[in-house]
């Protein structure tokens, strides 16, 4: 077999969840995928990681997926049609992600732990089980939130400046004697009470004190609705717009014409019954 069809053969197994190669590729990808994650979450159990050889074996395992990982992400870039294109989605740099923790964790060693962002490989899942239109559903929501992201940047920009104002009162009102030490504490109380969290960290003790942060908390239940509001005006807008139209690329999540064969951006060919 020459480079070309070894190319175009692994091209099949490692983007293709069509074939049987493919589909076999795709839940071996996903089992090292969750030894992977499952090892570093059970490494941060300090009963677990006690035990005699079990860092051993949790950094055997890490190594070891994580070179399977990067071969893995080399071998994508080269048998891609286009590359850059693929690095650049969504996907690739899910993938080139995945891998950094590891070795950055030889420079810093508390980054070794953000190895598990690596589950977000599993949205692979998607194209496996045939879910592709989710991933449509899924990038109409991401363009609302983008062609929101003003109003919600205006949004929070004036909730920002609320939270000032409310804190900069209550340090005024309440004082150092009721916990109120600071201007900056206050406005951390302000946006733990205008977000409803409500710690009880830091509470008003004086009768105005507990007037204001009751208009707070009344106020918190309404800003938290106007976000929400925005991102649904523009969905229920978009459902009979163009991109409704769409089709979404199961390797990079690019949107494209339903009447594409290939996706524009990294090439990859959609199956004939899309």
């Amino acid at each position: 077999m020459n480079a070309n069809g070894f190319r175009d053969a692994l091209y099949t197994i490692i983007f293709e969840a069509n074939t049987p190669s493919g589909k076999a590729f795709d839940v071996a990808l996903f089992a090292t995928i969750g030894v992977s994650v499952t090892a570093i979450m059970l490494e941060s159990v300090p009963s677990i990681a006690a035990h005699q050889g079990a860092s051993q074996w949790f950094k055997a395992i890490e190594l070891i997926t994580t070179l399977l990982f990067t071969i893995e992400y080399v071998l994508r870039l080269w048998c891609s049609p286009k590359p850059g294109p693929y690095a650049r989605s969504f996907y690739g740099v899910i993938d080139l992600v995945s891998t950094l923790p590891f070795y950055l964790a030889v420079l810093f060693p508390t980054t070794g732990t953000l190895a598990v962002i690596r589950a977000l490989r599993l949205l692979r899942i998607f194209r496996v089980l045939k879910l592709s239109r989710f991933l449509v559903e899924g990038n109409l929501l991401w363009q609302s939130l983008l062609r929101s992201s003003r109003k919600i940047g205006v949004f929070l920009f004036t909730v920002v400046l609320l939270c000032v104002i409310m804190g900069t009162i209550m340090y005024t009102v309440e004082g150092p004697d009721n916990g109120f030490s600071s201007i900056p504490l206050s406005i951390y109380w302000a946006i733990v009470t205008l977000t409803t969290v409500g710690y009880g960290d830091i509470a008003p003790g004086t009768v105005l004190g507990q007037f204001l942060a009751s208009a707070i908390m009344i106020m918190g239940y309404a800003i938290i609705a106007v976000p929400t509001g925005i991102v649904t005006v523009d969905l229920a807008t978009t459902t009979n717009r163009k991109e409704s139209k769409l089709k979404t690329c199961e390797n990079c999540g690019n949107s494209c014409s339903k009447d594409a064969n290939y996706c524009p951006q990294c090439g990859t060919e959609f199956p004939l019954n899309d």
